[in-house]
Order: structure tokens, then C-alpha cells, then sequence
């Protein structure tokens, strides 16, 4: 055998899959992205979300991400946060109503300054909490059409917790392949969903970062690199 019969049988074997691999954030601006600049801006290179007692929001508001919508995809980014609550929304909507526009709803990556949620799936305006941290969720409806959840144990919650490092930089990878959504922080399996729910799961949609009504918060994003 040649060595050119080699390299074609094992292409033939393993073939190459080539992935795209896009940067969304420049690190100077936020072009190519839209929320009230009440409360997003950038600082050293970091996207910054704040609500604060001189200018709280009236609702949970976002920074969305204008370069369409998306399916399957592998998203890794940078984030810190100093305190309150924030997430990374993905496969969302534009909330119905009057509104100014930057409200949310869909599969949210939950990310806290508290030790329960970060890591967790929540379902923003979406059916709430779809998977705690430490589980693999499988959603469906029962004949009556109540939404089921079953739940399988793939780690201890405490442990997981543990991981995720405390008003530093932590690294959150999302994985979306079909109605199965991964999330890790730090490398660590956060949960597992799986979302056989034909009545509300969603194939498509937007990338939205997450600033939370109520006290004084401030989040941090950066490095944002989608696959």
C-alpha cells in the first residue's frame, strides 16, 4: 500500500469534521450586541452587567447577542461575578407584551453569587427549574399533559459547588446537540437535560446574557467563543 492509499483509507476510516469556531465579543465594544446601557458596558476587556440602587432595573434585563439565532452549537466563555444572580440564555425568545426589548425568555445557564444554582438549567419565563446541578433531567408530559420530570443523580451538588471559584473568573461551556443541553463549569459536568417536552422545547433561538432584578448585582463576561 502507498502512502497516499494510506492517508485515503484512513479518511475514509476517520473522516475530518471541520469545526467553526467564531469569536462574539471583541473585547473593546459591544458591536454586535444589544441591551440597555443603563447596565451593560465594557471594562478591561470584559462585558459588564450591573444593576444598582441608582438605576435598578424593573424586570430581569439582557444583552443579546444580534447574530441570529442558534441550534446546535458548543459555547465556552469566561464569566465572574461579585454578587446577586445572573445566567447565560440560549435558545431563547423575545418575551411577548409591550417591553423595551431586551426582556427574555428560554433554556438559561444559571451562574450566582450563592453556592446552589450556578450550573443549574433554568427555564427563564420557561417552565422555571428544568435540571438542578448534580442531575440528568428528562423532560416529557404525562397523558393529562403535566410536565414530568425524571431525574438520575450524576454527581453531589456540594462537591460540584466547590469548583466554582468565588468572585474570580470561572470557564462555563454549553453544549446543544438535538434536545440534550450539557453544561460545565471549571471542566466539571454541572447537569444534564434532555427535553422530550414536544410542547415547549425549543430547536432554535437566542444567545442573551442575564442581569437580574433585585439587589445591587454585577456580572462579568468575557472570551465568549462559540462552536
Amino acid at each position: 500500500m502507498t502512502k497516499n492509499q494510506l492517508i485515503h483509507l484512513l479518511f475514509t476510516i476517520f473522516p475530518l469534521t471541520l469545526v467553526a469556531e467564531k469569536s462574539l465579543f471583541d473585547g473593546q465594544s459591544l458591536e454586535g450586541w444589544d441591551g440597555n446601557p443603563l447596565h451593560w458596558t465594557v471594562e478591561d476587556g470584559a462585558i459588564v452587567g450591573v444593576n444598582t440602587k441608582e438605576n435598578p432595573t424593573k424586570g430581569n434585563t439582557f444583552l443579546i447577542w444580534k447574530g441570529g439565532n442558534l441550534k446546535d452549537f458548543d459555547l465556552t466563555l469566561e464569566c465572574k461575578i461579585e454578587s446577586g444572580n445572573s445566567g447565560i440564555q440560549y435558545r431563547s425568545f423575545v418575551k411577548p407584551g409591550e417591553h423595551d426589548g431586551w426582556r427574555i425568555g428560554g433554556y438559561q445557564a444559571d451562574f450566582e453569587s450563592g453556592d446552589k444554582y450556578s450550573g443549574i438549567c433554568y427555564g427563564e419565563a420557561f417552565r422555571g427549574i428544568l435540571c438542578m446541578r448534580g442531575d440528568r433531567t428528562t423532560l416529557s408530559r404525562d397523558a393529562s399533559g403535566k410536565l414530568v420530570k425524571s431525574v438520575e443523580k450524576i454527581g453531589d451538588t456540594t462537591k460540584l459547588g466547590l469548583s466554582i471559584k468565588k468572585k474570580d473568573w470561572n470557564t462555563y461551556r454549553i453544549v446543544a446537540d438535538g434536545y440534550r443541553f450539557e453544561h460545565y463549569i471549571n471542566g466539571e459536568k454541572m447537569c444534564v437535560l434532555i427535553d422530550e417536552d414536544e410542547k415547549e422545547r425549543r430547536a432554535e433561538g437566542l444567545l442573551a446574557f442575564q442581569v437580574h432584578a433585585g439587589p445591587p448585582m454585577k456580572v462579568y463576561f468575557k472570551n465568549v467563543v462559540l462552536r
